[in-house]
């Protein structure tokens, strides 16, 4: 199979590494994954995947472009498309992707990754604005995994309630939101030390491992201990 999102292509590859024929170029994990590169996300070279023969692609509704993957359709491949909006919502479709690809039981990774998340909702004790880029700023709105993510470790998305996902809100009204944190995570955009928390002064800002916050897969396993710490950090 070929995997069209490096999360997943971190899960299958921990999983069943057998069972991956081809990767797109930002697939970076596990380490040194040795793959045929087919391409980013969004603009996948259609004619690499079908030369790799493979008898499945997983993709998902977000990452990729509805009309890649119905040319591959038409090609006559199967496409399985995932859509993850929540936690829970994202062990099952690991579980479906998985299963898909043959594994025939459940992975220890994907036990210990839903037992860290295990805990109920926390009250929040911050309120923040998360921007995923600048240029124009866009934060994360209503209805994201990475929110969920948030919410689970105790942060309110102040855009949470926003009709869109991925909301454009110009720098002057995110400031004036007047958020208690400003979260930003090393992708999409990749936020850093130095690009960034200039943007928003006097306020503290948690630089956040893209990997931790938005991918699904073996890092869920993790991303409570490394996302948190950098959360509580980021308020001393």
């Amino acid at each position: 199979m070929v995997s069209l999102v490096p999360s997943l292509t971190e899960a299958v590859a921990e999983t069943l590494p057998e069972a991956l024929v081809g990767a797109t170029d930002w697939c970076s994990h596990p380490a040194g994954l040795d793959l045929p590169r087919i391409g980013g996300t969004k603009n996948p070279a259609l004619d690499r995947i079908l030369a790799l023969t493979p008898d499945l692609v997983i993709a998902n509704e977000e990452e990729n472009r509805a009309p890649d993957l119905d040319a591959l359709r038409t090609a006559g491949v199967e496409v399985l498309v995932t859509e993850v909006r929540d936690v829970p919502q994202a062990f099952r479709e690991l579980a479906r992707v998985l299963a898909a690809c043959g594994a025939t039981g459940r992975p220890r990774w994907l036990d210990d990754a839903e037992q860290a998340w295990s805990a109920p909702l926390p009250e929040p004790f911050a309120t923040a604005v998360v921007p995923i880029w600048r240029r124009p700023w866009m934060v994360l709105g209503s209805s994201t995994f990475a929110g969920d993510v948030l919410a689970r470790l105790g942060v309110r998305n102040l855009f949470g309630d926003h009709p869109e996902r991925y909301p454009r809100i110009p720098l002057d009204e995110l400031r004036a939101a007047a958020p208690g944190l400003v979260v930003l995570p090393d992708e999409p955009y990749r936020f850093s030390a130095a690009d960034g928390p200039e943007a928003f002064p006097g306020l503290p800002c948690a630089l956040l491992s893209g990997r931790h916050l938005t991918w699904y897969g073996p890092s869920l396993a993790e991303a409570p201990r490394v996302l948190g710490e950098a959360l509580r950090a980021a308020l001393r």
